[in-house]
Protein backbone atom coordinates (compact mmCIF):
# COMPACT_ATOMS: atom_id res chain seq x y z
CA UNK A 1 0.00 0.00 0.00
CA UNK A 2 1.82 3.03 -1.38
CA UNK A 3 1.75 6.68 0.74
CA UNK A 4 -0.86 7.61 3.65
CA UNK A 5 -3.00 5.43 5.37
CA UNK A 6 -6.31 5.30 4.85
CA UNK A 7 -9.29 5.41 7.69
CA UNK A 8 -12.75 5.22 6.89
CA UNK A 9 -15.52 6.48 9.38
CA UNK A 10 -19.33 5.37 8.40
CA UNK A 11 -21.98 6.96 10.39
CA UNK A 12 -24.96 8.87 9.34
CA UNK A 13 -24.24 11.40 12.54
CA UNK A 14 -22.64 13.98 10.46
CA UNK A 15 -21.34 16.44 13.32
CA UNK A 16 -20.05 13.32 15.03
CA UNK A 17 -18.08 12.62 11.96
CA UNK A 18 -16.74 15.70 11.35
CA UNK A 19 -15.80 15.66 14.99
CA UNK A 20 -14.00 12.34 14.82
CA UNK A 21 -12.21 13.16 11.56
CA UNK A 22 -10.61 16.16 13.69
CA UNK A 23 -9.56 13.97 16.52
CA UNK A 24 -7.98 11.64 14.59
CA UNK A 25 -6.12 14.03 12.42
CA UNK A 26 -4.82 15.31 15.37
CA UNK A 27 -4.10 12.08 16.85
CA UNK A 28 -1.99 10.42 13.22
CA UNK A 29 -1.60 13.42 10.99
CA UNK A 30 -0.31 10.99 8.26
CA UNK A 31 -3.72 9.60 7.87
CA UNK A 32 -5.87 10.04 4.91
CA UNK A 33 -9.74 10.20 6.58
CA UNK A 34 -12.85 9.57 4.40
CA UNK A 35 -16.01 10.02 5.63
CA UNK A 36 -19.60 8.20 4.70
CA UNK A 37 -22.87 8.59 5.93
CA UNK A 38 -23.79 4.83 4.75
CA UNK A 39 -22.64 1.48 4.59
CA UNK A 40 -24.04 1.60 0.15
CA UNK A 41 -21.02 4.98 -0.18
CA UNK A 42 -18.19 2.63 1.77
CA UNK A 43 -18.58 0.11 -0.75
CA UNK A 44 -18.82 2.23 -4.22
CA UNK A 45 -15.46 3.23 -2.92
CA UNK A 46 -12.79 0.27 -2.64
CA UNK A 47 -13.89 -0.73 1.10
CA UNK A 48 -10.53 -3.17 1.32
CA UNK A 49 -7.93 0.26 0.72
CA UNK A 50 -8.47 1.07 4.06
CA UNK A 51 -6.68 0.36 7.49
CA UNK A 52 -9.33 0.66 9.77
CA UNK A 53 -13.32 1.67 9.70
CA UNK A 54 -14.79 3.77 12.84
CA UNK A 55 -18.56 2.40 12.32
CA UNK A 56 -21.69 3.42 13.96
CA UNK A 57 -22.87 0.50 15.90
CA UNK A 58 -26.20 0.34 13.71
CA UNK A 59 -23.99 0.04 10.60
CA UNK A 60 -21.74 -2.80 11.71
CA UNK A 61 -25.46 -4.39 13.06
CA UNK A 62 -26.23 -4.19 9.78
CA UNK A 63 -24.01 -5.53 7.74
CA UNK A 64 -22.34 -7.56 10.00
CA UNK A 65 -20.82 -10.49 7.87
CA UNK A 66 -19.01 -7.39 6.01
CA UNK A 67 -17.39 -5.93 9.16
CA UNK A 68 -16.73 -9.97 11.05
CA UNK A 69 -14.85 -10.88 8.09
CA UNK A 70 -12.71 -7.08 8.98
CA UNK A 71 -12.83 -7.73 12.68
CA UNK A 72 -8.95 -6.35 13.12
CA UNK A 73 -9.51 -3.52 11.02
CA UNK A 74 -13.32 -2.18 12.71
CA UNK A 75 -13.62 -0.07 15.63
CA UNK A 76 -17.03 0.94 16.65
CA UNK A 77 -18.24 3.67 18.06
CA UNK A 78 -20.70 3.30 20.65
CA UNK A 79 -22.91 5.58 22.78
CA UNK A 80 -22.17 3.96 26.32
CA UNK A 81 -19.33 1.35 27.52
CA UNK A 82 -22.18 -1.47 28.36
CA UNK A 83 -23.98 -1.80 24.80
CA UNK A 84 -20.46 -3.33 23.80
CA UNK A 85 -21.48 -6.89 24.98
CA UNK A 86 -23.53 -7.45 21.76
CA UNK A 87 -20.21 -6.36 19.74
CA UNK A 88 -17.75 -7.64 22.17
CA UNK A 89 -15.61 -9.47 19.48
CA UNK A 90 -14.85 -6.09 18.31
CA UNK A 91 -12.78 -3.16 19.50
CA UNK A 92 -15.07 -0.28 20.28
CA UNK A 93 -14.80 2.89 21.58
CA UNK A 94 -17.26 5.12 23.90
CA UNK A 95 -17.89 8.39 22.00
CA UNK A 96 -20.24 9.98 24.59
CA UNK A 97 -17.52 10.71 26.94
CA UNK A 98 -15.89 14.18 27.75
CA UNK A 99 -13.15 15.47 24.52
CA UNK A 100 -10.22 14.61 27.09
CA UNK A 101 -11.48 10.89 27.69
CA UNK A 102 -12.49 10.31 23.68
CA UNK A 103 -8.50 11.64 23.25
CA UNK A 104 -7.20 9.71 25.75
CA UNK A 105 -9.15 6.65 24.46
CA UNK A 106 -8.28 6.80 20.83
CA UNK A 107 -4.44 7.19 21.99
CA UNK A 108 -4.32 4.44 24.01
CA UNK A 109 -6.22 2.54 20.64
CA UNK A 110 -3.42 3.77 18.85
CA UNK A 111 -0.68 2.62 21.29
CA UNK A 112 -1.89 -0.73 21.73
CA UNK A 113 -2.43 -1.02 17.87
CA UNK A 114 0.68 0.43 16.49
CA UNK A 115 3.28 0.75 19.20
CA UNK A 116 5.71 2.44 18.83
CA UNK A 117 4.43 3.41 15.40
CA UNK A 118 4.61 -0.11 14.12
CA UNK A 119 2.36 -0.77 10.82
CA UNK A 120 2.60 2.71 10.04
CA UNK A 121 4.32 4.57 7.82
CA UNK A 122 7.67 7.12 9.03
CA UNK A 123 5.92 10.66 10.05
CA UNK A 124 6.73 12.99 7.41
CA UNK A 125 9.88 15.09 8.15
CA UNK A 126 8.38 18.31 9.19
CA UNK A 127 6.66 16.58 12.07
CA UNK A 128 9.50 15.08 13.43
CA UNK A 129 11.43 18.13 13.84
CA UNK A 130 11.72 19.12 17.11
CA UNK A 131 9.93 22.49 17.90
CA UNK A 132 9.74 23.67 21.20
CA UNK A 133 12.23 24.29 23.70
CA UNK A 134 13.20 21.65 26.53
CA UNK A 135 11.59 24.60 28.66
CA UNK A 136 8.74 24.78 26.75
CA UNK A 137 8.27 20.46 26.79
CA UNK A 138 8.52 20.63 30.68
CA UNK A 139 5.61 22.80 30.36
CA UNK A 140 3.46 21.49 27.71
CA UNK A 141 4.19 18.24 30.03
CA UNK A 142 2.61 19.65 32.96
CA UNK A 143 0.37 21.26 31.30
CA UNK A 144 -1.07 18.05 29.45
CA UNK A 145 -1.24 16.44 33.46
CA UNK A 146 -3.56 18.88 34.38
CA UNK A 147 -1.55 21.37 36.39
CA UNK A 148 -2.51 24.61 36.27
CA UNK A 149 -0.32 27.76 35.27
CA UNK A 150 0.13 28.15 39.18
CA UNK A 151 1.15 24.38 40.67
CA UNK A 152 3.56 24.49 37.53
CA UNK A 153 5.39 27.81 38.03
CA UNK A 154 5.35 26.05 41.45
CA UNK A 155 7.58 22.67 40.22
CA UNK A 156 9.69 24.44 37.89
CA UNK A 157 10.52 27.42 40.14
CA UNK A 158 9.63 30.36 37.51
CA UNK A 159 7.35 33.47 37.58
CA UNK A 160 3.23 33.09 36.81
CA UNK A 161 4.07 35.07 33.73
CA UNK A 162 6.89 33.42 32.40
CA UNK A 163 4.44 29.96 32.21
CA UNK A 164 1.58 32.15 30.23
CA UNK A 165 4.23 33.10 27.80
CA UNK A 166 5.61 29.63 27.36
CA UNK A 167 2.09 28.22 26.97
CA UNK A 168 1.37 31.33 24.31
CA UNK A 169 4.39 30.25 22.64
CA UNK A 170 3.90 26.48 22.62
CA UNK A 171 0.04 26.88 20.97
CA UNK A 172 1.70 29.65 18.62
CA UNK A 173 4.61 27.20 17.22
CA UNK A 174 2.39 23.97 17.08
CA UNK A 175 -1.04 25.97 15.54
CA UNK A 176 -2.78 24.28 18.03
CA UNK A 177 -5.59 25.65 19.84
CA UNK A 178 -6.72 23.54 22.95
CA UNK A 179 -5.50 21.14 25.46
CA UNK A 180 -6.89 18.35 23.84
CA UNK A 181 -5.04 18.89 20.54
CA UNK A 182 -1.59 19.53 22.95
CA UNK A 183 -2.35 16.03 25.02
CA UNK A 184 -2.56 14.37 21.62
CA UNK A 185 0.92 16.19 20.21
CA UNK A 186 2.54 15.28 23.13
CA UNK A 187 1.93 11.57 23.68
CA UNK A 188 2.19 11.17 20.31
CA UNK A 189 5.98 12.39 20.39
CA UNK A 190 6.55 11.01 23.66
CA UNK A 191 6.85 13.46 25.67
CA UNK A 192 3.96 12.32 28.08
CA UNK A 193 3.23 8.63 29.08
CA UNK A 194 -0.44 8.13 28.37
CA UNK A 195 -0.92 7.04 31.82
CA UNK A 196 0.29 10.30 33.52
CA UNK A 197 -3.01 11.87 31.41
Amino acid sequence: MQGRPKVAIIDPNTLATLGLKQLLQNVLPILTIDTYGSMAELEANHPDEYFHYFVAMNIVLENRAFFTARRMKTIVLTLSLDGGSQLGEFHSICINVPEQELVRSLLMLEQHAHPHGKNLPPMPKVLQQKVLSDREIEVMSLIVQGFINKEIADRLNIGLATVITHRKNIMEKLGMKSVSALTIYAVMHGYVDINKI
